[in-house]
């Protein structure tokens, strides 16, 4: 067998921990290692327009799989572009490998021409961060790096200068141990025989679940079914137990809607299942508190807890079920059911019946019958802002739709990035990117990778002109919005003329048949629809000093002339209060 070069030794090496695509763009301190992936059958090089991009389809890709991605960017400015979308895929426990090329490496040190230090820059968002200075460190450090990637799920960042790459790497090639199932993680006895007494003692009992409980959506039910809980969830976990639920009483948090809040609350034991919920203001301060979570360092650091318990959702309730004592009363439940049906029918369903006719087009609307008309396996990925609003209340899990976003990093423009990494994982199965003409904007020159690999991502813009959620933000803080306005811009047009099938929207009645159309179609698509720009999002509690924001914000905007602005939003937001 010839000899590798440190280039080829890295794709050998990824290839054989799974990874199939190696999404970047090309440049000089590149050039050996995507030539190395011209070579190489196993390995594809995926071409986009930003670096950014790759790192969020790469996050994607793990996400939905479990499984490496990889992404690479060229030394200095092409590797830093990077940095945001590795900051998201570790936050959100994907595991990644990216390859930050390097400047050569006699030049280190000396500020030389596009000079900066990966090594040390991706630190932060990363498990592991390391330089290979010489082709004898190969191919270890990657397959060290890739462990730590799978292994506790996150990015692991390999530099290497383009001078390295080309060099030959020493003879033969370590077997690559990688970690393929994790292990399940059961409580000890001790902490199990507390929680059976907790759970017996107590008289009402909630449930409120997140991504933790991916895989344990029966051991669940069944708990709750044997204590008489009603389940809530945080945004990441909507999608793996709302569905199939007959305790959902809806989702707490900024977003939220029904009765988790209230659940949450009144309960006399909490038993937070796989969270992470960093919105204390919604976790109640005088109630019994316990937190099941397989990474401990998550445990306590939200609120008190009476109980922490160390260990995998599905393994704890699956020790626990069977030990805890039924309880007879479903009074609790009933009635926490019965308010989050009030919820829903006063608030939710409101934003979305006799829209017909209004205009602007409410963006409830719209994410509703995207809900209908999209298909039952589809993954949905979602804007941050007032698209996650849209995409919480109003899309439905089912077992086997996705819904991707930047729910922990919390970043713009995510969306379509995501959306490229889940169409080339599987071209066969509908994807579907939620995105705010803010963030689509904002990377919006990868529209054009839709084009050119064909994929047949279909692109919804919420096109309000404006930064939405950030318009609710400085009204919370009693300010009047300023610099989030957009000019009008139509979206489909520049979809046409990038080669795609583009559909403007502006009128409700128009919504339903866009949408069938574009889904209908073949390749790539995007769907414009000219939405109100003064819906709001009106969290399940508001607080008083967001009430006194909100009174402030409405003073001043008045005050500097706005009126007619302030009676829009109120026109606007009476859908969101019951009754009316």
């Amino acid at each position: 067998m010839a000899k590798q070069t440190a280039a080829e030794q890295y794709v050998d090496l990824i290839a054989r921990a799974g990874v199939r695509r190696l999404y970047g763009v090309v440049g000089d301190s590149l050039n050996p290692v995507v030539d190395a992936v011209r070579r190489h059958d196993g390995v594809e090089w995926i071409q986009v327009r930003h670096e950014e991009v790759a790192a969020f389809a790469a996050g994607a890709e793990a996400q939905l799989t479990g499984r490496l991605a990889a992404c690479a960017g060229s030394c200095g400015p092409g590797n830093l572009h990077l940095i945001n979308g590795l900051y998201d895929a570790h936050r959100s426990m994907a595991p990644v490998l990216a390859l930050a090329a390097q400047i050569p490496s006699s030049e280190i040190g000396t500020g030389y021409f596009q000079e900066t230090h990966p090594d040390r820059l991706f630190g932060e968002c990363s498990h592991y961060s390391e330089l290979i200075a010489n082709p004898a460190q190969m191919p270890r450090v990657v397959q060290t790096a890739i462990q730590h990637a799978v292994g506790r799920r996150g990015v692991s960042v390999v530099a290497l200068p383009g001078d390295i790459a080309g060099k030959h790497a020493p003879e033969g090639s370590a077997q690559l141990a990688v970690p393929l199932d994790r292990p399940a993680v059961r409580p000890g006895d001790a902490e199990l025989a507390r929680l059976v007494e907790l759970v017996d003692a107590a008289e009402r009992v909630t449930l409120f679940c997140g991504r933790g409980v991916a895989g344990a959506h029966a051991d669940v039910m069944a708990f709750a079914e044997r204590v008489k809980a009603p389940v809530g969830h945080a945004l990441r976990g909507k999608e793996h137990i709302q569905y199939d639920n007959p305790y959902d009483v809806g989702m707490s948090g900024l977003l939220g809607y029904g009765a988790a809040y209230e659940a949450m609350h009144e309960c006399d034991l909490l038993i937070l299942l796989g969270t992470d919920f960093p919105y204390t203001d919604f976790l109640p301060r005088n109630v019994r508190t316990v937190q099941v979570d397989n990474q401990p360092e998550r445990l306590g650091r939200r609120t008190r807890l009476d109980l922490a318990v160390w260990g995998d959702v599905r393994e704890t309730l699956a020790c626990l079920t069977p030990r805890v004592q039924e309880k007879a009363s479903r009074r609790f439940l009933e009635s926490m059911l019965q308010r989050h049906a009030r919820a829903l029918d006063g608030a939710v369903s409101a934003y979305t019946r006799n829209v017909d006719t209004h205009m602007p087009v409410h963006p409830e609307y719209v994410a509703s019958v995207l809900d209908e008309e999209a298909a039952d396996d589809a993954v949905f990925t979602v804007d941050t802002g007032m698209c996650c609003v849209w995409a919480a209340r109003y899309l439905t899990p089912n077992g086997r739709r996705r819904m991707l976003g930047s729910f922990v990093h919390g970043s713009m423009a995510n969306a379509l990035p995501q959306a490229i990494g889940a169409q080339f994982l599987d071209r066969g199965r509908q994807v579907v990117s939620m995105s705010g003409d803010g963030g689509f904007s904002m990377l919006m020159g990868d529209f054009l990778t839709l084009v050119q690999y064909d994929l047949p991502v279909k692109v919804v813009v919420f096109n309000n002109s404006a930064l939405g959620m950030v318009d609710l933000e400085m009204m919370v803080d009693g300010l009047p919005s300023y610099g989030t306005s957009y000019p009008h811009t139509d979206y489909a047009a520049i979809a046409r003329a990038a080669g795609a099938r583009g559909i403007r929207v502006e009128q409700p009645a128009e919504v339903r048949e866009a949408l069938r159309e574009a889904l209908r179609h073949p390749g790539p698509a995007l769907v414009d629809v000219v939405t109100d720009p003064n819906a709001l999002s009106i969290p399940p509690r508001i607080t008083s000093e967001q009430l006194t924001g909100f009174a402030l914000s409405a003073g001043r905007t008045v005050l500097n002339g706005g009126v007619g602005r302030m009676v829009q939003l109120a026109r606007a937001n009476l859908r969101n209060i019951p009754g009316i």
